[in-house]
């Protein structure tokens, strides 16, 4: 962890805070750091040591996005992460000191919108907050473009009131989840990588790119009819992902129903390169 120099300025005016942060976390050393730097770019930082005393914050003052550990005493941040999703929508970026992929990938399943892996850089971990909570919040007022409504496959999405209806039927869509089919909405029937997702929908040019799988397999789960067999998002065998404007049915020779793969290729979320 680096010493805490001079953040840049947060670009609001003085006394307006940027929004409220929930920072979570048993280690002192750590959670003094983080809140420092959010203090020093312009938000409302309120403090947390352990998963019931960050229940009972979330309950008294609904934060706009929770920084939230995932080793946490009694309570994990899996745990916490799960009920305060119970209560609604609220970004979380989850911090680890493991380097395992599984817990990664399990706090992504969780519902985090981002996770950052101990040690990391304060300043970076801003970055993302802000990434996080500009896109939470959509366009800019004016922004007719990226406000219109969009309609494809049965789908229909409203970026201005973060709303997405499959078939009549309004889907329950996590943050980068919605962040996600709108950026494929936006694009159908163009192939992108998941270097190009990372980069185009969170914003990165780095990091790791499960992120990507984690969260095309999730929006799967809540917009196919048979996650099993893709037939919206569709996988480019060796390339990436696609959205189908006009789904076909299921071929044999695709083992995700795509027939996208070659011959006695097994099709898996991982495929993309």
């Amino acid at each position: 962890m680096e010493n805490i120099p001079d953040a840049p300025g947060s670009g609001t005016a003085p006394g307006v805070p940027r929004g409220h942060v929930l920072v979570v976390d048993d280690d002192p050393t750590v959670a003094e750091v983080v809140v420092g730097y959010l203090d020093r770019a312009g938000y409302d930082v309120r403090r947390a040591g352990d998963g019931p005393a960050a229940l009972e914050c979330f309950t008294a003052r609904r934060p706009d996005l929770v920084v939230l550990d995932l080793m946490l005493p009694g309570m994990d941040g899996f745990e916490v992460c799960r009920r305060m999703r119970a209560h609604g929508r609220v970004p979380v970026i989850m911090l680890t000191a493991r380097g395992d992929e599984d817990d990664r990938i399990l706090g992504l399943e969780t519902g985090a919108d981002d996770y950052v892996t101990k040690p990391f850089s304060p300043r970076e971990l801003v970055l993302r907050v802000d990434a996080v909570l500009r896109r939470g919040r959509g366009a800019a007022p004016g922004a007719d473009a990226a406000r219109a409504p969009l309609e494809c496959a049965g789908l229909r999405l409203d970026p201005a009131a973060r709303r997405a209806v499959r078939d009549g039927r309004e889907l329950a869509l996590t943050l980068r989840e919605f962040d996600l089919l709108t950026f494929f909405l936006r694009h159908p029937g163009r192939v992108f990588t998941r270097e190009e997702l990372m980069r185009e929908v969170w914003g990165w040019d780095f990091g790791d790119l499960s992120t990507v799988t984690v969260h095309v397999r999730r929006l799967r789960g809540k917009v196919e009819t048979d996650p099993a067999r893709p037939q919206l998002i569709q996988t480019v065998w060796g390339l990436g992902y696609r959205l189908d404007p006009a789904p076909v049915p299921a071929r044999p020779d695709g083992p995700d129903g795509t027939g996208t793969a070659p011959p006695g290729a097994q099709a898996t979320d991982a495929d993309p390169s």
